[in-house]
């Protein structure tokens, strides 16, 4: 699966990866759709938050784990070697700054999608190559980073100057 190294502005510096294999969030869901249980991945653990790509006044909806923590950005989607269609994994980050990602422990190819601190797309590196531990990293701040399986922004038509809407907890 695909580990990413996020690097923050003072040197701080996390491990992430991506997400599950298909449908498993989607299953994890059924509760949700209540409203009355937080719902937690099955493989990760993590929360799952939905989000919202808005692709030319197109809402694109995804169900995405939520890496809130250093401990859950470190893990990411490493060793995981299957994540749905409409799944993939947030990385929200208090202060907006430069964040780098790699794929090492990570086999799964993936699309990463940097946010920028205004909620738009700043830039995307498309089909990440798996275990690779060179740098993809954000042009400018980003103020979260999305990730989804590679080829899904292309498929979707997902382009920089998007604008990416979800809420954390």
């Amino acid at each position: 699966m695909k580990n990413w190294l996020v690097a923050g502005m003072a040197g701080v510096a996390m491990l992430a990866a991506c997400s599950p294999g298909e449908g498993a969030t989607a299953r994890a869901q059924a509760p949700a759709a209540q409203g009355s249980v937080e719902v937690r991945h099955p493989v990760s653990g993590l929360k799952v938050i939905d989000l919202v790509v808005d692709r030319g006044g197109k809402a694109l909806r995804f169900k995405v784990e939520l890496a809130d923590s250093p401990e859950a950005q470190a893990r990411g989607l490493m060793f995981r070697d299957r994540l749905g269609d409409n799944e993939g994994m947030i990385f929200p980050s208090a202060q907006p700054g430069p964040r780098s990602f790699w794929m090492k422990n990570t086999p799964l190819s993936l699309d990463i999608i940097f946010i920028g601190p205004d909620g738009r797309i700043a830039n995307i590196a498309a089909n990440t190559v798996p275990y690779s531990l060179d740098s993809v990293s954000s042009k400018g701040d980003a103020s979260g980073v999305l990730e989804l399986r590679a080829g899904r922004a292309a498929a979707l038509g997902i382009v920089p100057g998007d604008r990416v809407s979800y809420k954390v907890p």
